[in-house]
């Protein structure tokens, strides 16, 4: 049984890997900046933390999940996401090879790398030109280069990928499509005016459901090339305003609701256009997203109801 290491295991992603790994078994550990039940206190900051935790546990496999994933929030302190998203994955690299064991490392990057795209790019490749446009990508783009060079430096076991928008159940509030469920299951129990606030409506966004994407970060960590860098995307592209509509036809509520731009949620810099080349990918490990756009907006609106209705029962 292969034992693998989830960095942020509790964030969004971390409890679906951690269950894909499971059902495909692994024997997982995951990881936590802060000390909660059911996971191994590691703050990726903390060097001697990491390394001690490497040390005890020497996993076969780490994915490497743990850092800043919200990019307005990278607008506020540019520093902090840097800090943590590109000196956080050295930490791990540098534990790893003090340790002396050579496990395979996933590093999860993002499609906010590629950042500025022009329409002849799309489907964007992983060999397109990187032109960033947020702190948050640029502390992705170091994060990324730092396994690229550890690999070619050390000889050590990376794969990269760089993860087109992916949503689905627990995804925080702060997202998206998952701002718009929430918002639309306060109206069905009659806790919010049926109004919902939006950023910008027109930016159109390649989504993945997250079961589909934790399922190729597994598949890439056991079939991709060392040093290689893998897009997850599914090819094609959803506007914001497309996404809300699919979340609206699915809404119980029966009355009109008015959607209202929020100034607060548009971003300094927008990526306009984001879609993603699955070729590589696929080639790769066989890789294909599975679930359709529908069933993971169903998924959102059942979490934000289960979640909503709980917190108006405390």
């Amino acid at each position: 049984m292969k034992k693998a290491l989830v960095t942020g295991a509790e964030g969004f992603v971390g409890p679906h890997l951690i269950s894909e790994l499971i059902a495909e078994g692994y024997h997982v550990l995951g990881t936590s900046r802060m000390r909660q039940a059911g996971y191994i206190k590691m703050d990726i900051m903390n060097y001697e933390e990491v390394r001690s935790v490497i040390n005890e546990l020497k996993p076969d496999v780490i994915f490497h999940l743990a850092g800043i994933a919200y990019v307005p929030s990278s607008w506020q302190d540019p520093e902090l996401a840097f800090n943590v998203n590109a000196i956080g994955t050295l930490h791990l690299l540098d534990a790893v090879r003090s340790v002396g064991i050579n496990p395979t490392i996933h590093i999860a990057g993002s499609s906010e790398e590629y950042g500025l795209i022009e329409a002849k790019e799309l489907p964007v490749k992983e060999t397109n030109q990187l032109r960033p446009l947020s702190p948050y990508a640029v502390s992705k783009i170091a994060a990324d280069f730092i396994g690229y060079q550890y690999h070619k430096g050390y000889d050590m076991n990376i794969i990269r990928t760089r993860a087109f928008n992916h949503t689905g159940a627990g995804q925080a509030e702060t997202f998206m499509a998952s701002s718009f469920a929430k918002q639309i299951v306060e109206i069905e129990l009659g806790i919010r005016e049926p109004i919902i606030e939006v950023g910008d409506l027109t930016a159109i966004r390649d989504i993945t459901d997250v079961r589909d994407t934790v399922r190729a970060y597994r598949l890439l960590a056991e079939k991709g090339t060392p040093g290689e860098v893998y897009n997850v995307a599914t090819g094609a592209g959803f506007t914001a305003q497309e996404i809300l509509d699919n979340l609206l036809k699915l809404t119980t509520y029966k009355k009109k609701i008015e959607v209202k731009q929020d100034p607060k949620r548009m971003r300094p810099s927008e990526v306009k256009v984001s879609i993603g080349s699955l070729t590589k990918t696929k080639k790769a490990c066989g890789w294909l997203p599975k679930i359709k756009i529908e069933t993971t907006m169903e998924s959102l609106l059942e979490h934000w109801r289960s979640a909503l209705k709980e917190e108006k029962n405390d």
